[in-house]
C-alpha cells in the first residue's frame, strides 16, 4: 500500500481547497472531484483531526487549509487519511521485529528497507506548494 484512492482523493482535494477563495463543503468538492461523498466526508474529517484542514460548521461552513501549502508534507497528509504511514510492502521496519522470523535470510528486506527510506524522506520533502508549481 503505497498510495491508495483516499490518499489520492485526499490530495486532491487539497488542490482544489488551495485555490478556493472561502470554506468549501464535502458536497461541492465531492460533485467537483467526482468522489463520492461519504468517502470524502471521511478523508477530510480526517485531515481536520490531524491539523491540516479546518473544519466549519453552519449553513457557510465546510472546510479550508489549516496551513500554507508550503507547511503541508505529502508523509503527513497520506498518515492522516491511511491511518499510518506509507509502505512500500508490508515488511517489518526493523529485521529484528519481522513476524516470519527469517528476516535475516531474506534478501529482499535490505532492499525494501532501503527504498522505504528514500520514499519516506521525499514524501516528508514534497510539499503542498511542491505539487501546485
Amino acid at each position: 500500500m503505497l498510495i491508495t484512492r483516499a490518499s489520492e482523493y485526499a490530495i486532491l482535494s487539497l488542490i482544489v481547497l488551495s485555490k478556493a477563495s472561502a470554506p468549501m463543503d464535502s458536497e461541492t468538492l465531492s460533485t467537483q472531484l467526482s468522489i463520492p461523498k461519504s468517502f470524502l466526508a471521511k478523508i477530510l474529517q480526517a485531515m481536520a483531526k490531524h491539523g491540516i484542514l479546518k473544519s466549519f460548521k453552519g449553513v457557510n461552513g465546510g472546510f479550508s487549509l489549516l496551513l500554507e501549502p508550503k507547511d503541508i508534507k505529502m508523509l503527513q497528509v497520506i498518515a492522516s487519511v491511511e491511518g499510518k504511514a506509507p509502505a512500500v510492502f508490508e515488511c517489518s521496519p526493523s529485521m529484528y521485529s519481522c513476524p516470519s522470523g527469517k528476516a535475516q535470510l531474506c534478501s529482499l528486506w535490505p532492499f525494501l528497507n532501503k527504498l522505504q527510506g528514500k520514499i519516506d524522506s521525499f514524501l516528508a520533502d514534497l510539499t503542498l506548494a511542491d505539487i501546485l508549481e
